[in-house]
């Protein structure tokens, strides 16, 4: 296992006077890392540049920049400890003293600002609870979040950075051990509900281009205690009422809901795209959401890793992706980032036949590995997924341009006189896709 020496001091420790120092405006988090340059030259053991990422290339039309429109989540990225089920954190940041502060708020929050920049990403996007500390009220909560916001609006005009999406955190909380939109419980339904006003509020105030909702706890663990139609009705009003808001307070940006099959929960009530569709167009709410893709889910779902993508698409209801990859050998979501090539150009050969995904994007919802401790892996893993991707991009542009993989599929589905038993020729597809790949 290769590693890399500490980027800075205080790596690790829990020295107060490197909080301290921190705190200044012009605090640099990342020291011994500029911004990220294009080296197309560059040999394999140089990994804090980007090969094949270049933002200003353009590709049928449009620059990578516009086509590939990347992301980093702050939740994985600066609110991820390594923790897990069965160990406790090993990810230590020299800017995070780990305590529930609004100055340890801000401090991550400047930090992940310095990082998206010298990235050179140009949105990012985040869960309420990321930012802001929960408070006693909600009252306390919501003034903790105009706060934070206050200062991510001055680092999105400062930098140039964008807002992607915001989202709502309605599964951490005890609150929420039995949902948010589908709980029995009505005084839950109502505060999840407001947490959902502001969340509104403040995507509108900081420009956000979408807002996602993931039921991460909408669904049941046994079919016994769960009146699955009064649930998913219930779900349906909360949203109605989450597009009415949006309407009323003049937010722009896309609704998006985002499908998972299971986990936390035993079956999610958004288990895939088509199952998403499907209660979209039932409770008429087609016209006011679009889909959030994650593929990681599509492939806990027992789908290919593009299904959804495509399957959202072909519907006209593909709005973002959020870019990762999980282990096929595992049952579990395990947000890794995407380095399969294949699986890259599988999703931009369909973002490019949509014409783009804006104003969604690529979004990393992605962690290191809890191994990965150092400072530059943070830098190393998103410049992988990024080169990952902008190879899948020219690769899927070449597939078509040249039009012999469209042509071969034409080609069986136009033919006429009467049906016969002939090849449906999978290999020789795969192997056409491997020339471009």
């Amino acid at each position: 296992m290769s590693s890399f020496a500490p980027l800075s001091k205080g790596d690790g420790s829990n020295d107060a006077a490197q909080y301290t120092k921190f705190d200044a405006a012009d605090a640099e988090f990342f020291k011994g890392i500029g911004t990220i340059p294009y080296k197309p030259d560059a040999g394999p053991t140089e990994t804090l540049v980007y090969k094949h990422y270049n933002a200003k290339e353009v590709v049928r039309g449009k620059t990578m920049e516009e086509w590939l429109r990347f992301s980093v989540c702050f939740w994985h990225t600066f609110r991820g400890t390594g923790a897990d089920p069965f160990g406790f954190p090993t990810l230590v940041r020299p800017w995070d003293d780990g305590s529930n502060t609004m100055e340890n708020a801000k401090r991550r929050l400047r930090a992940g600002f310095e990082f998206f920049t010298k990235l050179g990403v140009k949105y990012w996007t985040f869960h309420d609870r990321d930012i802001a500390p929960e408070g006693e009220t909600l009252a306390e909560t919501n003034k903790n979040l105009d706060e934070i916001t206050d200062l991510a609006l001055e680092l999105q005009k400062k930098t140039g950075v964008k807002l992607l999406w915001a989202t709502c955190n309605l599964f951490a909380h005890p609150r929420y051990m039995n949902g948010a939109a589908s709980n029995p419980d009505a005084h839950i339904l109502a505060y999840a509900g407001a947490q959902v006003k502001k969340g509104l509020e403040i995507a509108k105030k900081l420009g956000a281009e979408n807002f996602v909702f993931w039921g991460g706890r909408e669904g049941y663990h046994t079919i016994l205690n769960t009146n699955v139609l009064t649930e998913l009705t219930n779900m349906a009003n909360f949203f109605r009422m989450a597009a009415d808001y949006k309407k009323k307070i003049g937010f722009t940006g896309t609704l998006l809901i985002e499908p998972k099959p299971k986990e936390p929960t035993k079956h999610q009530y958004d288990y895939d795209a088509m199952t998403v569709i499907g209660f979209l167009k039932h409770f008429k709410l087609e016209n006011e959401f679009k889909l959030n893709i994650e593929p990681n889910h599509t492939t806990l779902a027992g789908h290919g890793y593009e299904h959804d993508i495509v399957m959202a698409s072909a519907f006209g209801l593909l709005g973002s992706v959020d870019s990762n990859t999980g282990s096929p050998d595992l049952g579990w979501d395990t947000d890794q980032f995407p380095m399969d090539v294949k699986n890259a150009t599988l999703v931009m050969k369909t973002i490019i036949e949509q014409n783009g995904l804006q104003p969604g994007g690529l979004n990393f919802d992605c962690k290191v590995r809890r191994e990965s401790t150092a400072l530059a892996d943070m830098f190393i893993s998103h410049i992988g997924a990024m080169d990952t991707f902008a190879r899948g991009l020219r690769n899927a542009a070449k597939i078509l341009e040249e039009g012999v993989m469209t042509k071969h599929v034409k080609k069986y589905i136009m033919d006429n006189g009467n049906p016969t038993a002939c090849s449906g020729q999978q290999e020789h597809c795969e192997a056409m896709l491997n020339y471009y790949v």
